[in-house]
């Protein structure tokens, strides 16, 4: 049989997650694709509390407030654009008021912290080792928010910084949750607006320090997210109409492989009963007063009480 494709080997993981795993995913807009699908299946995940995070060091600080209750610097809360914006966190969060900026701040922070607690599995996914440095206060953040460029400075973080983020922001959740998983991943987007070269730079930065960590925390874990789409997935067809992030066709086939490695293999029949019951959700009838409509929303309804006296937290 002809071999059309390169395959990257892949070796089952633990411990696996199931309905009783709690997930936290911090990090780029890819955590977020890998983040949706969890929460489709209704597992317990908390998605980018903060909003989307592409670098190291923007991930640590958040864990740090979280953890050790370490406070943004005030200066880092700026009027820009008719919104009150914290360069620490992403525009998710921005507001019009101040006040209301910095309650969504803790709110994030609190639900964070509730995650935490029982969390099993943390995915941290990296998106970029380019950073920016606020001039004024010699800092790097996580978000320019469309302030004038004069008041910052492009960085490239190199291997080192991006490891030793990465080490300290593990070491802050291990203290907090002694055993937790870590599931570090590079994001198969490639930040072209940064340029072709520099994003190869950037990418194989992230990609060293990653190993690093690994070689220095066994408990930690890689999934290759950035080598499946790179080289299982190298056509066009499999990005967007940007050309620069993948599809839904590629999401749902590294999800897969996700699954494969990870998610233990007892719940997909239950997960086949969720996608059923969204489905269901989803469905649009030619005629909502019909009998036959009622019937089947009656058996919807059967089916969601069945999956929520097994998993009580699952809300659809």
């Amino acid at each position: 049989m002809m071999k059309l494709q390169t395959q990257i080997p892949l070796s089952e993981e633990g411990p696996k997650i199931d309905y009783h795993s709690k997930l936290l995913l911090l990090g780029s807009c890819f955590a977020e694709n890998i983040g949706d699908r969890f929460q489709h299946y209704k597992f317990q995940s908390l998605v980018n509390p903060f909003g989307i995070l592409y670098q190291a060091t923007a991930i640590h600080k958040v864990a740090k407030k979280v953890v050790s209750g370490t406070e943004f610097p005030e200066e880092h809360l700026v009027f820009s654009n008719e919104k009150w914006q914290a360069l620490d966190v992403h525009s998710d969060l921005s507001r019009s008021e101040k006040t209301e900026t910095l309650q969504a701040i803790e709110n994030a922070s609190s639900s964070t912290t509730d995650c935490l607690n029982g969390v099993t599995h943390v995915i941290i996914t990296l998106g970029t080792a380019w950073a920016y440095k606020y001039k004024q206060t010699n800092c790097i953040i996580a978000n320019c928010h469309k302030v004038p460029q004069k008041n910052f400075e492009k960085i490239l973080l190199d291997t080192s910084s991006i490891a030793n983020a990465l080490l300290d922001t593990i070491s802050l959740l291990q203290s907090r949750v002694p055993g937790v998983k870590v599931i570090l991943t590079v994001s198969p987007v490639r930040h072209l607006k940064d340029g072709f070269v520099e994003n190869q730079r950037s990418k194989a930065n992230l990609i060293s320090a990653v190993h690093e960590v690994l070689g220095k925390l066994p408990q930690a874990s890689y999934f290759p997210a950035y080598e499946i789409m790179m080289d299982e997935l190298r056509d066009y067809r499999y990005y967007d109409r940007d050309m620069v992030h993948p599809n839904s066709l590629a999401i749902d086939y590294i999800w897969e492989k996700f699954i494969s490695v990870w998610v233990a293999k007892e719940v997909l029949p239950q997960m086949d009963k969720v996608a059923a019951v969204q489905n269901g959700l989803n469905h649009r009838p030619f005629n909502p007063e019909s009998d036959k409509h009622r019937q089947f929303l009656r058996k919807l309804d059967q089916k969601i009480a069945y999956l929520q006296k097994q998993y009580p937290y699952m809300k659809f």
